[in-house]
């Protein structure tokens, strides 16, 4: 794989990186790094009452960023789902900064299955990025290298290439609570209930 120290550095100087995930493209940043959070938000054209997801290469860099216990539904979704297509909504930890979540009490998680996505976190500062997808607000998903570097060229700081681990090209399912009940925000790729 590229430069892996070259990406952190990236990272750690505030940039953004656009990356293969196993549903569609991300562009991401450390969540603790506000100017690169806002450049996302700039990049895209995002409406700032839409928040960012947190995604790792595994669940435990997460459970930082949200509130424990997580309620035994959440647990239950998360040993079936992670690592896969799901984003799990769930309430946030002090940890977890307001400018990410546009102000809300909860955050949205996941874990990716493409090992070109797993080696670029478990080898940046922290395992975690703040997220969203490849794409112009309105605009469709990038579903590949050539779609992401047309979307975030001479925009992102990085676009690291996917080696071989496509994006299957459908969205994750989002997945939260309402009085421990579980509610679909966005159906994708799974259907949990």
């Amino acid at each position: 794989m590229e430069d892996l120290k070259k990406i952190n550095d990236i990272l750690l100087n505030d940039g953004v990186i656009g990356f293969v995930t196993d549903t569609v493209w991300g562009i991401g940043c450390l969540p603790e790094r506000e100017k690169a959070v806002r450049k996302i938000y700039n990049i895209k054209k995002r409406d700032i009452k839409k928040p960012l997801i947190l995604m790792s290469y595994d669940i435990y860099p997460l459970f930082d960023y949200v509130k424990q216990p997580i309620i035994k539904e959440g647990q239950i979704l998360i040993k079936k789902y992670f690592p896969g297509a799901l984003t799990l909504v769930l309430e946030k930890s002090e940890n977890t900064p307001d400018y990410i979540t546009s102000g809300l009490s909860t955050v949205g998680i996941r874990v990716p299955d493409n090992e070109t996505f797993i080696s670029i976190c478990k080898n940046i500062d922290g395992g975690v990025l703040a997220t969203t997808s490849a794409n112009l607000s309105g605009e469709p998903p990038a579903l590949s290298y050539e779609e992401a570097l047309n979307y975030l060229k001479d925009k992102a700081d990085y676009i690291v290439k996917d080696y071989g681990c496509k994006a299957k090209g459908k969205a994750s399912t989002v997945m939260g609570f309402k009085d421990n009940s579980p509610v679909i925000f966005r159906q994708g790729d799974i259907h949990p209930i």
